[in-house]
Order: C-alpha cells, then structure tokens, then sequence
C-alpha cells in the first residue's frame, strides 16, 4: 500500500509516520511538506534511511506535484496545516491560503483519480462548549478564530465532494494532542521550555480555560483504525476525555520541574478566546473499537523529561514567539 503523507514532517504527521513504519513492512509512505513553521525533519531522524519511507519538499498547493503523487498512492492523509490559533488572531492569510487552497488542490487530485481521503481536522471547529456539554459530530460548528474558521471550511468542502463526487473521505477531529517533538509555541512544550530556562510561564487571563487532552500516540492510532474500518462520508471525534484547565496543566509540569507556582504570570487574554472544548467520541469507540491507552498524568510526565534530555531538538526552534507573552501583539511574515 502506497500512502502519501501531506504535512508529515509536523507533530502529528511525523508521529503517525513514524508509528506506522514502525509497526508494517508491507508500506511505503511519501512524506510532502513544505517545511515551514512546526515543522521539522528532525522529527523523522529515526526513519530518514527506511527504504519505505521518501520526502519530498513541497506545497499542497501545487496542483502538479500533488496530482503526480495522489495519482501513484492509494491513501491520502492530510496533515499539513497552519495551525497555531494566535498566529492566525495576528495573520489569518496564511491560513486561507494553505488551509482552504491547499485541500482543495488535494481534493481535486482525489476526485480526478478516484483515492482514500483522510482529512484531519480539529474540535475547535466547534467552538466553546457550555458547562456539561461536549460535542458530538452532528453538532453544529461555530469556529471561533480564524485558524478554526478555515478548518471548518474545510470540513464542508470535503463534505461536498462527498456528497456531490462521491469521493472516499474520512473527517477526523481531535481535541488537543501533546508528547515529544511539539513546536515549542504550543502550551505544554512552551510551558516546559520556558520553565527549564527559569523564566516565567504566561497564563492568558485567569488560566481557567479547559482543553481536552489526547497523546498524540494514541490520536495516530486512531487514524490507523480510521483507514481500515472507517466509513466514507463521516466524521469521527476523537479524544481521550482528559478535560483540564490551562491553569491546572502549567501547575502539574512546574510540579514535575520542581519548581513554584509562582513561576506563572497572568497576562492578558487573547481576543475570542474559547473558555471550553470539549467533544464525545463514542462513535469511534463503538463503531470501530479504537480506544485511547496512555494515562495523562504518566504521559505528561514523559513528556516533560523528553524535552529535558533533548535540549539539542528545541533549541534552535526557540524565538520570539515562544518567549513573549501576547504572540498575536507581533507581526510575522
């Protein structure tokens, strides 16, 4: 089986290439990324000589390229995203264009050459969840900043090549992944990072926020289900049902670390910003037997040592951007 990759040199993507080698001979994976910010073939140093495995540095965007590999694969799996949510507060453009365009470009090729579609979304297209709600797939999406905004358009668009083309496409949304190799923007890695540099840990507003929390072991597992046992057409939640305020998170790795709570700095909210997601997922625990495995608090902890021992990973990816307390107040190009 032949599958090609888009996004796979970033977190998710180069988690679920590295799962999947390591776990069948019988396929070849082509990784295409257009390595800009997030991601990494640092995170594929353990597989870059794995005769199954090929990189290719480009864009989604490319109808040509995109239509020569879609064509010559049997699965197509659409990481590659812009996706940090205050860098699309301060520049929502490069999440249309790569977001929007980039899928449809893929959705072209699929369409023209008759593939399997995974397209991998997020539960943020939901929007902020009430006390004692959690959304289900035919809850209606209500983004609340442009990096959700342009996943959920992309949810629709492939939806519409479902119905209209009758094209072979699987919608996954999960909630908030974690493990090693997180650019270090997201809130665990910069958490960690800014703690071993005994610098202080912002908190936007009270830090009472609630994200749900999934390994991203157990997130490409799931997506392994999905490709066998999913049916065209759907969308599958999936999360592990770890709820847990932002407060609450930078305290357990400060506890880790061995160091106070006083390391946390409260700084301004960002604009729009959701207090709760949360999701339900039974669909793909009943209907196709995917369970999460990892223990939060165990993974965390894991976690948080990795990126104690691989100081040599993160450290040229440190900038502004995971120093400064308010990103979205930059401007970036």
């Amino acid at each position: 089986m032949d599958i090609l990759v888009c996004g796979g040199a970033g977190f998710i993507g180069s988690a679920f290439i590295r799962n999947y080698l390591g776990s069948t001979d019988d396929s070849k994976i082509t990784n295409l990324d257009s390595l800009t910010i997030g991601s990494n073939l640092k995170n594929l140093k353990d597989i870059e000589h794995n005769p199954n495995y090929k990189f290719i540095k480009d864009d989604i965007r490319n109808e040509s390229i995109i239509d020569e590999l879609i064509k010559n694969s049997d699965i197509v799996i659409n990481f590659a995203a812009e996706s940090h949510v205050d860098r699309s507060i301060a520049n929502p453009k490069p999440f249309i264009e790569t977001n929007i365009f980039g899928t449809f470009t893929i959705l072209e090729a699929i369409r023209k050459h008759d593939k399997q579609f995974v397209h991998v979304s997020t539960d943020e297209v939901y929007g902020d969840a009430q006390d004692k709600i959690s959304f289900n797939e035919d809850s209606q999406v209500n983004p609340s900043n442009p990096y959700a905004a342009t996943k959920a358009a992309t949810d629709h668009l492939v939806s519409s090549y479902y119905r209209t083309y009758g094209i072979n496409c699987i919608t996954t949304r999960c909630t908030n992944n974690f493990g090693p190799y997180q650019f270090p923007e997201k809130l665990i890695p910069k958490t960690i990072i800014r703690t071993i540099k005994n610098l202080k840990v912002p908190l936007y507003g009270n830090g009472n926020q609630i994200r749900s929390w999934i390994h991203v072991n157990d997130h490409v597992e799931a997506i392994k289900y999905l490709i066998s046992k999913g049916q065209p057409g759907q969308v599958y939640n999936i999360t592990a049902y770890e709820e847990i305020t932002n407060k609450t998170i930078v305290e357990k790795i400060l506890k880790i670390l061995e160091k106070s709570n006083e390391m946390i700095e409260y700084v301004t909210d960002r604009p729009g910003h959701d207090k709760r997601y949360s999701i339900d997922c039974s669909k793909i625990e009943n209907q196709i037997g995917w369970r999460p495995k990892y223990n939060f608090d165990d993974a965390l902890k894991q976690t948080v040592y990795w990126y104690v021992n691989n100081q040599s990973w993160w450290e040229p990816l440190v900038n502004e951007n995971t120093l400064h307390p308010q990103p979205w107040t930059l401007s970036w190009k």
